[in-house]
């Protein structure tokens, strides 16, 4: 996307008259925005994803995105539609249903795992105590978390407790530009204090995973160059402590409780 470019001629057009020709240059603009955010999606997701599938999904999103957008709310659009892009790829993801029933029943076992650890324990659980518990080697264990890895990618988006229902999902604390009525807003800042809390109590290599891939949108491989470790490495260390955030969300927090019980 030529980012000196100004749109705002064709926004008035698609805006004010739903002009067919400014819409679709529009979408022309933006379409390097879902191609770079499909290509980042992609990493550590099986192969059988396919680049093209992220896209699609990414476009679906970036057309929702078009349709809501209202220019006057003083939001650039790419942060507006970001993260309509990326929860198109997500919904997309968890419909084509990938991952194996045995993988999400193993990313359920660890999460369920590591809250009880934590909460016995009073800290975070090393692997060698995490591997213990679930009676694996640590070799085992580390492999496990490699094996996890896109599903932890998606995890913002997963119920947050150990059954598959709709019950609350981590993404619900995740900053909307949108209006809310007060008990939405009340609801989901309760959760993003909760968010915070569980971020904070992360081993500090983790904290600073989380940050550079979710807040500074760098690569495993960037960050496992500035951490001197491998890419494999970061890996497992991004998986884990998305784990931690679960489990001490789903298990740990009132707040989050609250939430889950609201939609049961």
């Amino acid at each position: 996307m030529n980012e000196t470019q100004d749109w705002s001629d064709q926004w008035q057009a698609y805006k004010s008259t739903g002009s067919k020709a400014a819409r679709d240059e529009l979408v022309m603009a933006y379409a390097s925005l879902v191609r770079a955010m499909a290509g980042r999606m992609q990493i550590g997701l099986p192969p059988s994803v396919e680049f093209g599938d992220l896209v699609g999904y990414g476009m679906l999103g970036l057309l929702d995105a078009m349709q809501k957008f209202q220019p006057e709310m003083g939001v650039k659009f790419e942060t507006y539609a970001s993260t309509r892009i990326r929860g198109a790829m997500l919904d997309g993801l968890r419909a084509y249903d990938w991952a194996p029933r045995t993988l999400r029943q193993k990313a359920r076992q660890v999460t369920r795992v590591i809250g009880s650890l934590q909460a016995s324990l009073g800290r975070n659980a090393t692997d060698a105590e995490i591997a213990g518990a679930m009676e694996m080697s640590v070799t085992d264990f580390e492999r496990l978390l490699m094996e996890l890895n896109g599903l932890a990618l998606i995890s913002l988006y997963q119920p947050l407790d150990s059954d598959d229902d709709s019950s609350g999902v981590l993404a619900n604390v995740l900053p909307n530009v949108e209006a809310e009525n007060p008990p939405a807003q009340y609801e989901k800042q309760e959760l993003h204090a909760a968010l915070t809390a569980a971020i904070e109590a992360l081993p500090e290599r983790e904290k600073l995973i989380v940050s550079l891939y979710y807040h500074d949108e760098m690569t495993l491989k960037e960050i496992g160059a500035i951490l001197s470790v491998s890419e494999s490495r970061v890996c497992q260390l991004h998986t884990r402590a998305l784990l931690r955030l679960r489990a001490s969300l789903a298990e740990g927090s009132p707040a989050a409780r609250q939430s889950a019980a609201g939609h049961a």
